[in-house]
């Protein structure tokens, strides 16, 4: 399952149109294995130029570009399409591995499942004078609403403001949220399901709410395993930086998270 983080808050959006300004700041694939009972994540850096289709307006592939691969959510309709597109690009991306569902959220949801499990527990890794004065290097913190929300989204302003230096921010609030959710859903049983209803209106996604509750209860009782990235090279682009993937890299993540040794 491909989640995707989309730099954009709920708004109305035009289901007719076939371009829209949303982003897919960021890229987790859920790489789910039911024989033992684990998960993994392949995290993507949003940064990186991959082949994106241009969709038309009924939604077809009229073209193919090189581009950041956060822009692939833009070509579609905000919804389904540009979430199915993001899906194909990530595919491609890791040598077409097949991505069974998606599901994106918008960066209303971040304050929403924070504040769902009573704050998530993490070292505070940059310092964010003059962003946030709550967030402060090396100290523990809870993070709830907006704190949350700033902890995982903001990078300019910041000492080091490259998107790597997010995705650990991003990582580590994944794996202590992780762990605030199991004990939530241990101790009730309707957790799961209460906040998907309450994130009804920021989430998109191929599956039925039922099945996405399913689906995550389970997840709650499988152990979760390594968040891995891929390596590459950042070169100053035209307008923005950008990374090229190393494909050697990409194949051993592939490898990884798909496979196992044969004995």
């Amino acid at each position: 399952m491909l989640i995707m983080g989309l730099d954009k808050f709920d708004e109305a959006i035009d289901n007719s149109a076939y371009n829209n300004d949303q982003q897919a700041d960021f890229l987790m694939l859920l790489v789910i294995d039911n024989n033992s009972s684990t998960y993994t994540g392949i995290h993507i850096n949003r940064d990186t130029m991959a082949d994106i289709n241009v969709l038309g307006v009924a939604g077809e592939k009229i073209d193919t570009v090189n581009q950041q691969i956060a822009l692939s959510h833009t070509y579609g309709n905000g919804k389904e399409i540009s979430c199915r597109n993001t899906a194909d690009a990530v595919s491609d991306l890791l040598n077409n591995v097949k991505i069974d569902h998606y599901m994106s959220l918008t960066m209303d949801a971040v304050p929403i499942i924070a504040d769902a499990v009573g704050g998530v527990e993490v070292e505070v890794l940059d310092d964010f004078t003059g962003l946030d004065d709550t967030l402060i290097k090396g100290q523990t913190v809870s993070l709830k609403g907006d704190h949350a929300l700033n902890y995982i989204r903001a990078r300019q302003g910041l000492e080091d403001s490259s998107n790597e230096s997010r995705m650990a921010r991003q990582r580590q609030f994944l794996n202590a949220l992780y762990e605030e959710c199991v004990e939530m859903q241990d101790a009730d049983e309707d957790f799961i399901a209460d906040v998907s209803l309450k994130l009804s209106e920021q989430l998109i996604s191929d599956c039925s709410a039922n099945k996405l509750q399913k689906m995550f209860k389970k997840l709650t009782s499988y152990k979760f395993g390594n968040i891995n990235t891929i390596e590459g090279e950042f070169k100053n682009g035209e307008r923005f930086v950008e990374f090229y993937a190393d494909k050697d890299s990409v194949m051993k993540v592939v490898i990884e998270a798909f496979y196992k040794e044969k004995k």
